[in-house]
């Protein structure tokens, strides 16, 4: 090979690579590559660390799913989960997976990182407005949020709710033990909400759950208590309850986005719904029900409500 042809070759080559690491960058951009975020150490926890993923990069992003694990435990690999990226792609949203944990004490049983509204919550929504900028989405900083959470996850969403209601468009408490405050806001109430609790879940945990559904809900909250029978201390089919009820809150309160600003969330008149009958397992128009005597589950739409009482009677979901 002569010094020139060596010279063409060479350039073709690194021509070559140039084309093949522009194309893979651009594919990469187009899915929404993921970006990771820590916040420094705060008053109620040691460690905040987070990881978001979007499906493109010149659609808005609607609303973000905040997706928390357990007891210290580390959400951000959720964001990988074909089942939440199919869920986000479908709707417009990004995925946000969190790591939260506790600085050492003695009762590591009590998250108390739990507790959003002392330092960890802040943590999450400095997080977002750092990856809004870093994204080229700074719809993000303002977004509104759905909020996943298993066991002390869900111990989080609801003190988020209770401390930010305005930026949440639904929320989950799945199976946690420790909650801070039992009566919330009437704004917190307002925000549609599911409580899962297990069957076969320690009793302590189930208790707690069921005393915080049944004082917000006697003050009208618009929440469900939803009981796997055959469950534990796992996510058994919550996810799944989950992804249709965000999927139905999102079309019921979320406004068009606006340049100029953050979407804004619409309020749900709670005779719009259904309601659940938690003895006898049956649902009706939330209309035509008279004044309960006892505790009732709100579910935002027939579907909702079909679903739940497939849960709450073991039996297949009703699409």
């Amino acid at each position: 090979m002569t010094p020139h042809s060596f010279r063409q070759t060479l350039v073709l080559l690194t021509l070559t690579i140039t084309i093949t690491l522009s194309a893979l960058a651009q594919s990469q951009a187009s899915e929404g590559s993921p970006l990771e975020e820590t916040v420094p150490a705060g008053n109620n926890y040691e460690k905040a660390a987070f990881k978001l993923w979007y499906p493109q990069v010149g659609a808005p992003v609607r609303a973000v799913v905040v997706l928390m694990p357990g007891s210290n435990g580390d959400g951000r690999p959720m964001v990988d989960d074909a089942f939440w990226r199919d869920f986000a792609t479908r709707h417009g949203l990004a995925l946000l997976g969190c790591q939260l944990t506790d600085k050492p004490h003695d009762q590591s049983f009590i998250e108390q990182y739990a507790d959003a509204s002392h330092g960890s919550g802040q943590a999450l929504l400095d997080a977002l407005a750092a990856l809004a900028k870093r994204s080229g989405h700074p719809e993000l900083a303002n977004a509104p949020l759905l909020l996943w959470g298993m066991s002390a996850g869900g111990e989080f969403n609801y003190e988020f709710v209770a401390w930010k209601p305005d930026r949440v468009v639904a929320f989950v408490v799945n199976k946690g033990g420790i909650y801070y405050t039992a009566l919330t806001s009437q704004a917190a109430r307002n925000v549609p909400g599911i409580l899962f609790i297990g069957g076969k879940d320690l009793e302590f945990r189930t208790n707690t759950i069921v005393g915080l559904f049944a004082v917000n809900r006697r003050a009208g909250a618009l929440w469900a208590l939803a009981e796997e029978p055959g469950a534990a201390h796992i996510v058994g089919r919550s996810r799944d309850i989950a992804a249709m009820f965000f999927e139905d809150t999102l079309t019921l309160r979320l406004e068009e986005h606006r340049a100029e600003g953050p979407a804004t969330l619409r309020s749900i008149a709670d005779k719009t719904g259904f309601i659940g009958d938690l003895k006898l397992k049956t649902f009706q128009p939330a209309a035509e029900m008279k004044v309960p005597s006892e505790p009732t589950s709100w579910l935002p739409t027939a579907r909702l409500a079909r679903a739940w009482q497939a849960l709450v009677t073991e039996k297949p979901f009703d699409p």
